[in-house]
């Protein structure tokens, strides 16, 4: 792509961002504290899930400064249903260090953005770019797929040394003038026209220029290996109700997957027995629901149940009441049996 072309491509990209782009709230500010926020959220999950979330998230903690020192389990509360709670961690560590080193004041470098605790290579030339202006690469899946028919790249888009290539391309062809509606308008075309199968052509602002186009094999890109297989684990999950009207549950450990949220009693089944792992005795148990719930890399299979306790064996068990469990951040696997209660 010579110089020309370049101008070209990058006018066309822009002014149709500027023309077609979605009404969403984190665009109508530049706010480097919100557009992080939204980056956030917007990883890994749908733009339509992340609206009420932000708003709600936006609302309760305006400043970095609000969101610095909340509880964890209030901010774990906030994050409810997202997934992927590890994200709300790092960005409260990271703000924290923005209010602790940098004066509440967000980095307008690479170099020094990039040391924030969770911020990757995507999400600091986000927002230094919708931010500050800068023309900083902001390389995501959505990016990828656009540019490998674009520019006709065939590397593989699994493997982690590719984003380099992508990466080197954005900073080529980026429009130093509009950097933040360049990098916004290749994750919009990603995400409307430019789609993973049946990409729609015909309607995209750039097709003169893409390769992948003219050669008639836009589907077959990107180059993506498959993942590893899922891995899948069957659970009983157990509600049990004491004779006070509380109901038993314990917070998942610090670290690992969906760390410090809280659930009702969880069996892998045919290998825990509920009296040896929670100290209880129960009565008939009911059955309330059976689904499965999917994470990135695994499966879980659950089977759950309400139970009245008939004997506690140990005293070392938290029993909240259902006003108690109102507050308490829990996984959506949870949530789902929880809102099938008749409570």
């Amino acid at each position: 792509m010579n110089y020309e072309y370049k101008q070209q491509f990058r006018h066309a990209l822009v002014e149709w961002f500027n023309k077609e782009k979605r009404d969403l709230p984190w665009r109508q500010t530049t706010e480097p504290y919100h557009i992080w926020v939204s980056e956030v959220m917007l990883q890994q999950t749908r733009v339509d899930t992340v609206i009420p979330y932000y708003n709600r998230f936006i609302e309760r903690f305006p400043t970095a400064e609000t969101l610095a020192y909340a509880p964890e389990q209030e901010l774990l509360k906030m994050w409810e249903g997202l997934g992927y709670y590890s994200r709300a961690r790092n960005l409260q560590a990271g703000v924290r260090e923005v209010v602790e080193t940098y004066n509440s004041v967000v980095p307008d470098n690479r170099a020094d953005i990039s040391k924030l605790k969770g911020v990757g290579p995507y999400t600091a030339g986000a927002i230094l770019s919708i931010a500050y202006g800068k023309p900083e690469h902001a390389v995501d899946g959505n990016v990828m797929r656009v540019l490998s028919r674009v520019l006709h790249i065939k590397e593989d888009i699994a493997l982690q040394k590719t984003r380099k290539v992508f990466e080197e391309a954005v900073d080529f062809l980026i429009d130093p003038e509009n950097a933040s509606s360049f990098n916004q308008g290749l994750m919009e075309l990603g995400a409307l026209i430019c789609t993973p199968t049946s990409p729609k052509c015909l309607l995209c602002p750039v097709r003169e220029y893409c390769i992948a186009f003219e050669a008639g094999d836009a589907a077959e890109l990107p180059v993506k290996t498959k993942k590893v297989k899922m891995k899948e684990l069957n659970y009983d999950v157990i509600v049990i109700e004491n004779n006070e009207g509380s109901y038993l549950l314990e917070r998942r450990p610090e670290k690992g997957l969906l760390a410090d949220m809280w659930q009702f009693p969880m069996l892998e089944r045919g290998k825990e027995n509920i009296t040896e792992k929670y100290g209880v005795e129960i009565g008939e148990q009911k059955l309330i629901l059976q689904f499965k719930h999917v994470f990135s890399h695994l499966t879980w299979h659950i089977d759950s149940y309400y139970t009245v306790a008939t004997a506690i064996l140990s005293e070392n068990r938290e029993w909240f009441t259902k006003e108690q469990i109102a507050n308490l951040p829990m996984p959506v696997p949870m949530l789902k049996i929880w809102s099938k209660m008749d409570v």
